[in-house]
């Protein structure tokens, strides 16, 4: 079965009581499309789950409609195109556009509302590494110093002589092969390890880590010198997710949940997938309702304030705009010559403060102090990455940012 478009024939996934064993996404394949489609809406019905506490009062949120959609504008092909058609090609669930003061587009797809919870994927990267920047400013964490100062058993893996900043930033020379159509690559491992998948057929599994902690003690092979390059990998962020419970002796949700979810004012509880030891999956394991994800998206452009409030510190948010020690790979560069991987965020220009939030599979947290706009696109792409629907997604972003200028 094919993924499909929202105006296209909605396959009945799901659908009956119970659905014909057909229609329902299979343990191995249930993040892939068209699987996904359904299925990132409802995360807690597949794996397990605990939930990230809301706030007992919600803070406020200007509500829009979908006043974008007959904006028209030149598409990647240089043919005129609508908003409503790139979010219909990019296959989105979800988008709310902020720009200056007031909400542009606010708009709900493929049976998705307000409230429905949607996989972050690693969007759930930054909301981590946001509340460890609260952990900063407590001193409890310190970039500078080793990470084996939080996670001793560390020295005996190739994290040893690597800085919490390198975990950070993923500049530590751990070799982690992030393939995700591999089955046995280390993210496919990463899949088993947390309670993600079961077992793929066939495959030995004897070997194989059964929670996050024992996948992190089995990397013992460095590639690089620490500091010495920027390489995209997710289990650093499951590094310093279990630095960040072994300082507060609190579990990950409930840290994300005390620094960032109820101090922003969430409407509504988060979900987290936990793996068999009950570790929260920093690196892709949120669920998160758009609304609450604007709100988190919001706290970045105004430097960590909300109401008047200061929840994120300001001097962590300034050093994800502005810091110098992140690096970026040479296909990185060659798009954004100014911009940087800094804690866990993607910086388009450091120069300007631009960043994002990414997740495979079209989501994402766009940021742009510089004009005043932010962005929240939840989506459930075919396929893990595609260039050509993130340009035309971006396409769609910047002739909006560039047409509403106040």
């Amino acid at each position: 079965m094919q993924s499909y478009k929202n105006s296209g024939p909605v396959p009945p996934i799901m659908v009956g009581s119970p659905p014909p064993r057909d229609m329902r996404p299979p343990l191995i394949d249930w993040d892939r499309a068209p699987w996904n489609r359904w299925a990132f809406q409802h995360v807690r019905e597949m794996v397990p789950t605990t939930p990230i506490r809301r706030a007992a009062q919600p803070s406020a949120l200007s509500t829009g409609t979908a006043a974008l959609n007959d904006f028209t504008y030149k598409g990647v092909d240089g043919q005129m195109t609508s908003f409503a058609q790139m979010l219909d090609d990019t296959y989105t669930d979800a988008i709310y556009v902020w720009k200056n003061g007031r909400v542009l587009h606010e708009s709900y797809h493929n049976g998705m509302d307000e409230r429905s919870p949607h996989l972050l994927q690693s969007v759930s990267k930054s909301i981590t590494a946001a509340a460890a920047g609260c952990l900063i400013a407590e001193g409890l964490l310190d970039p500078a110093r080793p990470i084996t100062a939080y996670l001793p058993e560390l020295a005996a893996t190739a994290w040893n002589g690597a800085t919490l900043q390198q975990v950070f930033d993923m500049t530590s020379g751990v070799r982690f092969v992030e393939d995700y159509a591999v089955r046995d690559s280390d993210v496919g491992k990463m899949d088993y390890a947390s309670g993600w998948k079961p077992a793929p057929e066939g495959m030995d599994v004897s070997n194989w880590p059964t929670c996050m902690w024992e996948q992190i003690l089995q990397m013992k092979v460095a590639e690089a010198d620490h500091g010495a390059r920027f390489n995209y990998r997710s289990i650093e962020t499951d590094v310093l997710g279990h630095a960040m419970e072994r300082v507060t002796g609190k579990r990950l949700p409930q840290i994300i949940s005390e620094r960032i979810w109820q101090p922003m004012g969430a409407a509504e509880d988060a979900d987290m997938t936990v793996d068999r030891s009950g570790y929260g999956l920093a690196c892709g394991g949120i669920c998160a309702s758009l609304r609450d994800m604007a709100r988190f998206g919001l706290m970045l452009l105004n430097e960590g304030r909300v109401e008047g409030r200061q929840v994120m510190p300001a001097a962590w948010c300034q050093d994800i705009r502005h810091g110098t020690h992140g690096l970026y790979d040479e296909d990185n560069y060659k798009a954004w010559p100014n911009g940087t991987y800094r804690n866990q965020f993607w910086v388009e220009d450091s120069t300007l403060g631009r960043h994002y939030c990414f997740g495979i599979f079209g989501q994402m947290v766009m940021v742009a102090p510089d004009t005043g706009m932010m962005v929240v696109k939840l989506s459930t792409w075919p396929d893990f990455t595609c260039e050509d629907l993130y340009h035309q997604t971006m396409a769609g972003l910047r002739a909006v940012e560039a047409t509403f200028a106040v």
